[in-house]
């Protein structure tokens, strides 16, 4: 039995995640790898302490 009550989401997961994937690949696209070894590096995701 589906629900037929749907609340609007604060955070869509798939949406957000789809928006990130599509915007670093557009910042890669035309990278060689030295480049994209670089572009890594200097992105990387960082745990806050």
């Amino acid at each position: 039995m589906k629900t037929k009550d749907q609340k609007a989401k604060k955070f869509d997961a798939v949406k957000t995640f789809r928006k990130i994937k599509t915007k670093i690949s557009h910042e890669i696209k035309d990278m060689n790898l030295e480049q994209l070894q670089n572009y890594l590096e200097n992105n990387r995701l960082r745990p806050e302490a």
